[in-house]
């Protein structure tokens, strides 16, 4: 479809120094000269100068900013026509059209499984009862999928990954854009799920899938029971992620991370190499490599810790005093 076409059909009027097929929606940093991106702060205009994408989304106030390669399309809220175009591009979970499923002859497919269109399933794989496997989903060997997990389209599963009983992999991401009224417009989510070698995946996780791009478990990572990974994150090689962790969105972690039960994160942080978090810990800024944090507000684990002593000497002062 037109640029000029989609922009009538969402509303926007204005006239186009150049019209082309649109064919999706990027990052600016990796959108190509016919797929369009959007911003909506003024510390990401940085990312227009070296940006090949055809066109932008962007306030009045911004347009200066743009190179005159890429077309300006002004609009007072980017986010939510951005949030509207992505429906345009809106990828099928089933399309029930291409290849039947290339199964190795040494996996096992247990009974009650679904497996979609494009799928590809290595040797020595289990695959166990209730598990719904999407289209173009790629799982390597020696693996094991247990009773009803479900994996989303476009999912890449590398080699001797276990993903535990009723996990979701590769589910929207929760990303919505509003209107002045104040409606939810869906952003829609036309990315993937990647997990590396060696990984394995507690029971109920949910990890979701990019808005575009993917979200990465790298080789290694152990993620206990119970764990939401948002849409965009980067889990380190060999991290581990005890139960009850929530990561917003664009969370990133180094290498050998480890966070605490309950412990999580503000989106678009990153964690650094051998960082361990204590449970509970609430992380909203960036984390350098090789120390320790916990409590909310973040503090160092020595801090923290001191600090949580003196409370209780405190709060038995009190009491004490008042029973006087």
């Amino acid at each position: 479809m037109k640029l000029s076409e989609i922009l009538q059909l969402i509303n926007i009027k204005q006239p186009l120094t150049k019209d082309f097929e649109l064919e999706g929606i990027a990052p600016l940093d990796k959108a190509s000269p016919k797929e369009i991106g959007y911003i909506d702060q003024k510390q990401y205009l940085n990312t227009l100068e070296n940006s090949h994408a055809g066109a932008v989304l962007i306030r009045e106030e911004f347009k200066e900013n743009v190179p005159t390669h890429i077309q300006a399309i002004i609009t007072d809220n980017p986010h939510l026509a951005f949030a509207r175009i992505s429906h345009f591009f809106e990828k099928k979970d089933f399309n029930q059209e291409g290849r039947e499923a290339n199964i190795h002859k040494d996996a096992k497919i247990m009974p009650n499984v679904y497996i979609g269109k494009n799928v590809s399933i290595g040797s020595d794989t289990e695959i166990m009862p209730g598990v719904v496997i999407s289209d173009n989903v790629s799982i390597g060997e020696g693996c094991k999928i247990y009773p009803n997990v479900v994996i989303y389209r476009d999912t890449i599963i590398g080699n001797h990954v276990f993903i535990h009983a009723g996990s979701v992999i590769g589910s929207d991401g929760f990303g919505y854009a509003h209107t002045k009224t104040g409606e939810h417009v869906k952003i829609q989510h036309n990315g993937r799920v990647v997990i590396e070698d060696d990984v394995e995946i507690g029971a109920n996780n949910t990890i979701d899938r990019a808005v575009f791009g993917e979200t990465r478990i790298q080789k290694g990572a152990k993620i206990d029971n119970l764990v939401q990974i948002g849409h965009n994150c980067v889990i380190g090689p060999y991290t581990i992620l005890v139960s009850q962790v929530g990561l917003a969105g664009s969370t990133t972690t180094g290498r050998n991370v480890v966070m605490g039960g309950q412990a999580g994160t503000g989106g678009h942080i990153h964690i650094g190499d051998f960082t361990q978090i204590a449970g509970r810990g609430a992380v909203g800024k960036n984390l350098p490599a090789n120390t320790k944090w916990g409590g909310h507000p973040l503090m160092e684990l020595d801090e923290w810790m001191k600090f949580y002593v003196s409370l209780k000497r405190m709060l038995k002062k009190n009491k004490d005093s008042k029973e006087k």
